[in-house]
């Protein structure tokens, strides 16, 4: 089945709205967004690309961050896809090598060439291969033991779409399934905290959104480690008036510490679920979005995915019952810890903790599902409109934060400035939601924005003005993707880069080895894996039969 076949033939009630790509039919130019995209910002985003690349990975910044992050590489590998698929793919399978034997997958896989004053935390501090080792972390590479927001089977799903026939050939869908709804599984499993069906994270890194408003409440009640007893490796490279504040710094330390001395186990009243565990509505987002496409992956290998869309839909009715408030019309976070539980005005629904009243892009995310009950929808665009956040009025891009909230600052972090992943992901929302005029204006100001700013980390929501590190490998990425996305077929883009970014040269991809079949949609395509981080948990059979596909993982 070709591309534009298996587009036309998904069920319309699970229409992934995340690439919405060129119609079928003659090539066109969508007018209603100015003039078709222009070379320069595509090579250079490409080169950014190619700047970054470690030969099995990317880096978000060779500086700032030298490793390889979790979410950062689902972003990386939906723009690197127009470049080279099998990059793309490439990033997701050294990734999951390093996936633990529980499910999870690490929001940092470390280089060992990197000196370990480069950053912090470093290997030696998490212990991944010793304190991990009865959640089955992997031997043979070092990573941390959080995690971070699970893009990664949307992203698998998009970058299979870039280029069938590959992906096919290589086995790439029957290799990733099984390690996927491990890492889904881990999630549903043991992280639902609260008991309300919806995943929490124990540490503010594992949301990405590090040291949001939202965060202020559950971290006071942490005590912070000393500041002799870590060096911050990240103010050698940022403004520290851009950067967590030490305070914030050294109680993030203390979570991390604690979790590692538990042996990174989830639940119960100790480390990872003792003294922060917040319900996140962007997390939970994506984990929804990530299970359509999961869905679409057991169907591309010959089962229904009719399982899969059904736990989506019963996730989405959980994160509009425990997380949306209809008078503020937006999600918020629930803190599970709250000493005044339900008593608060954000109380009553569902058991344990309360809404954090802080209004973040975390609780606008959510907006990219196309199963929202349509007044949520509506409700979000209001927000994202209205004086809170500004768009379309007083920002292009969307701030991190409530721009009249007392915590706001254009330029600290995850505190007020513009990020450009959060803007690629409520345009897809919009979009799906049919507010074109606005998606519209909002993809022109990422694709203007982000090469003005030498793609930076993040910028001033209200002058652009460019934050953190430049040549930010996700910055970059997706504004590949939106610039292919532009209404505009590639040969009305010539200069658009080859099919390689300069100095990528095809190669293996990872150190994954595949036994197995390959076929055309609707076909099976099984096989067993082996590689060098780990072993993908309990899922790792999963694919012997369409049955085990689409059941594998019911709990």
């Amino acid at each position: 089945m070709d591309r534009t076949a298996q587009l036309v033939a998904r069920p319309a009630q699970h229409a992934v709205a995340y690439d919405p790509g060129t119609p079928p039919g003659p090539p066109h130019v969508a007018a209603h967004l100015g003039a078709p995209r222009t070379g320069p910002a595509s090579r250079r985003a490409a080169q950014v690309l190619a700047d970054n690349w470690t030969g099995s990975s990317t880096v978000p910044s060779p500086g700032l961050y030298p490793h390889q992050w979790s979410w950062d590489s689902a972003f990386v590998a939906i723009g690197l896809r127009h470049v080279s698929a099998r990059r793309a793919q490439t990033e997701l399978e050294t990734l999951l090598d390093a996936q633990w034997g529980d499910g999870r997958v690490p929001h940092i896989v470390f280089n060992p060439s990197v000196p370990l004053d480069a950053y912090f935390p470093s290997p030696d501090f998490w212990r991944s291969s010793t304190a991990g080792r009865a959640a089955g972390a992997p031997r043979t590479v070092q990573t941390s033991g959080i995690v971070q927001p699970p893009v990664h089977a949307l992203a698998a799903w998009l970058v299979h779409r870039a280029d069938p026939g590959l992906s096919r050939a290589r086995g790439f869908l029957g290799r990733m399934y099984p390690r996927l709804a491990a890492w889904h599984r881990y999630l549903l499993h043991r992280r639902d905290l609260g008991g309300g069906g919806l995943v929490s994270v124990v540490h503010p890194w594992e949301q990405g959104m590090d040291n949001a408003p939202s965060w202020d409440a559950p971290l006071s009640r942490v005590t912070p480690a000393p500041a002799r007893s870590f060096r911050r490796a990240d103010l050698d490279h940022g403004a520290p008036e851009d950067r967590p504040t030490d305070l914030d710094y050294g109680r993030y330390v203390r979570l991390a510490a604690e979790y590692r001395d538990g042996d990174y186990r989830d639940g119960g009243t100790g480390p990872g679920g003792g003294e922060f565990a917040v319900e996140d509505p962007s997390f939970n987002a994506l984990l929804i979005a990530s299970e359509h496409a999961l869905a679409h992956i057991a169907h591309e290998l010959g089962a229904t995915g009719t399982a899969r869309h059904a736990r989506a839909e019963r996730l989405t009715a959980a994160l509009v019952e425990r997380l949306w408030d209809p008078a503020e019309e937006m999600f918020f976070c629930r803190d599970l810890h709250d000493p005044h539980g339900s008593g608060d005005r954000h109380g009553p629904r569902g058991p344990g903790g309360a809404l954090v009243p802080e209004r973040g892009v975390s609780g606008l995310v959510p907006l990219l599902l196309p199963g929202l009950p349509r007044e949520v929808a509506a409700g979000l665009v209001r927000t994202l409109r209205g004086p809170h956040f500004g768009l379309g009025t007083a920002t292009r891009l969307v701030p991190s934060y409530d721009l009249r909230g007392e915590a706001f600052d254009p330029h600290r972090y995850w505190r007020g400035p513009a990020w450009f992943n959060t803007s690629w992901l409520l345009e897809r929302g919009l979009r799906a939601h049919g507010a074109r005029a606005d998606a519209d204006a909002l993809r022109r100001a990422v694709v203007d924005v982000a090469a003005a700013s030498d793609f930076a980390e993040y910028v001033d929501p209200f002058t652009g003005e460019a934050c953190g590190a430049t040549g930010f490998s996700w910055t970059a990425a997706l504004t590949l993707d939106l610039l292919h996305d532009d209404g505009t077929t590639p040969d009305e883009r010539p200069d658009e880069p080859p099919d390689e970014p300069p100095g990528m040269t095809s190669g293996t991809a990872g150190t994954a080895s595949t036994t197995g079949t390959t076929g055309t949609a609707g076909t099976a395509v099984l096989g067993t894996t082996s590689g060098t981080g780990g072993t993908a948990g309990p899922d790792s059979a999963a694919g012997a039969d369409a049955t085990a596909i689409e059941g594998g993982d019911r709990g």
